[in-house]
């Protein structure tokens, strides 16, 4: 299973275990801050750090934690135009064209979905002229699309996420 698929277990083909208290607060702890070193996580959530490690050692081994990354301002960053792409594919063009798209610059999300379109894309480029060059040029050529709809994004916002972004004990 590749790092971008959602299954349910972990990837040596075992399930993993289901989350507790301590599990769900870690998760908080690191959702808030990925670089909190282990003796302050242990702290935060009241356990000692080598239950910390272990803990935090087991959600990665389960692939429950897929890897830890900065949040990054797209406009700050130089990319001040972001849109969904909405695609529509020929019905058995999923997997090649998905391949594809992974290969585009500047296609931060890739999600095949139900409804009235098939693919919805994230896309972050410095600008209007690039967002073209992206979706006319790179995105239409990928074999299997059969239509694009553009929706610009004028502002964006987080919502509250997950509930052990809420649980944060020691807080």
């Amino acid at each position: 299973m590749s790092s971008g698929d959602h299954g349910s277990g972990s990837p040596d083909g075992h399930p993993a275990q289901p989350l507790d208290d301590i599990d769900r607060a870690i998760l908080g702890e690191l959702t808030a801050d990925a670089r909190v070193s282990i003796r302050a996580l242990a702290e935060r959530v009241a356990i000692s750090r080598a239950n910390a490690y272990n803990r935090l050692e087991r959600l990665t081994r389960d692939g429950v934690i897929t890897g830890f990354t900065a949040r990054i301002d797209p406009p700050r960053a130089g990319l001040g135009t972001s849109a969904y792409i909405m695609i529509t594919v020929e019905q058995t063009a999923w997997r090649p064209m998905e391949a594809g798209l992974k290969k585009i610059p500047y296609v931060e999300h890739i999600a095949l979905v139900g409804g009235d379109f098939d693919v919805l894309l994230l896309v972050r480029t410095p600008d209007n002229t690039a967002l073209r060059e992206v979706v006319l040029e790179q995105i239409q050529a990928v074999e299997g699309v059969r239509a694009t709809r553009t929706w610009l994004i004028f502002e964006e916002s987080t919502g509250l996420g997950a509930p052990w972004t809420r649980h944060q004990p020691g807080r």
